[in-house]
């Protein structure tokens, strides 16, 4: 797929306009990350998780993370600066070792903050776009938050970060309709990616 980056480091000469990005959306425990995973595996793109980065600057300590990690127990969302600046700067980090194919997972939530990825880090080539009830992806989360240790999988805060994914998605989707694959995504991890083959494959990356 020419997606696997060369073992010898290279500096691309268009930096990150060369790079070719997937956005991959879906409502918290839909599984994208699951996806991500399996993506990577057999296509050889890198795999950028918002809310990984964000996590690891968190349990960094330093002042900014402070400052996430009150807002993200507050199940509310960080601020668009510094979610994109984090991802730039782990993009800028990939291409400069040669990866060029990316999957931002998690990100964009809204379309402003499409909008400026486009239009400050780099263009969108797809958006794959997993969709899940709300039941389904609340006993998802509920699970995992007995062993994560995540302060935002409980009941209360999954209900906010529910409605506000609803809320803020919908107007993205529909900007990027004509971009997007929608994966019906309630089935096993299997199935699920059998479908998300389908589109990885209709693609020249």
């Amino acid at each position: 797929m020419g997606c696997i980056a060369s073992k010898q480091k290279e500096k691309s000469t268009g930096g990150l306009k060369d790079a070719k990005v997937l956005f991959v959306i879906g409502g918290p425990g839909s599984g994208k990350g699951t996806q991500c995973a399996k993506i990577v595996e057999k296509y050889g793109f890198c795999h950028l998780s918002s809310g990984d980065l964000l996590r690891a600057e968190v349990q960094s300590e330093s002042d900014r993370g402070k400052r996430l990690n009150e807002i993200m127990e507050k199940g509310e969302l960080v601020p668009l600066d510094e979610v994109l600046a984090l991802l730039r700067d782990a993009m800028e980090k990939k291409v400069s070792e040669g990866v060029k194919c990316f999957l931002i997972d998690g990100y964009p939530r809204e379309l402003e903050q499409g909008e400026r990825f486009e239009k400050e880090v780099a263009g969108c080539t797809g958006v794959l776009y997993f969709e899940v009830s709300d039941d389904t992806m609340t006993q998802r989360l509920l699970e995992r938050g007995k062993t994560s240790g995540r302060v935002d999988d409980n009941e209360e805060t999954i209900k906010k970060r529910l409605e506000t994914f609803h809320n803020q998605t919908k107007p993205l989707i529909d900007h990027y309709k004509d971009k997007s694959n929608i994966i019906k995504a309630e089935g096993t991890v299997d199935e699920i990616f059998t479908e998300v083959q389908k589109y990885m494959d209709s693609k020249k990356w």
